[in-house]
C-alpha cells in the first residue's frame, strides 16, 4: 500500500470515529486490546431499514490475527 493511501485511511477513521461512532471504535479497542486468540468466534449482524437482520459468523484464524496486526501497525 503507497503512503498516500495510509494517509488517507487515516483521515478516513479520523471521520468515522467524529461522526458519531466512538462507541464501535471503543468496542473494537477494547475487544481487539486484550487480544484475541485464534478460534475465537466472532459474530455480525447487520440491519437494513425495513429488512429483516442478516447474521453471519467466523472463527479467527492465524491469517486474520496477522491482517488485524499489520492494521495496528499502520495505526
Amino acid at each position: 500500500m503507497n503512503p498516500g493511501a495510509i494517509f488517507k485511511m487515516k483521515g478516513v477513521l479520523e471521520k468515522f470515529n467524529q461522526n458519531a461512532h466512538p462507541k464501535v471504535v471503543s468496542y473494537f479497542s477494547s475487544v481487539f486490546g486484550s487480544g484475541v486468540p485464534e478460534g475465537t468466534v466472532m459474530e455480525l449482524t447487520v440491519t437494513k431499514p425495513g429488512e429483516e437482520p442478516v447474521t453471519t459468523n467466523m472463527r479467527v484464524t492465524a491469517d486474520d490475527l496477522e491482517l488485524i496486526q499489520t492494521l495496528k501497525e499502520m495505526k
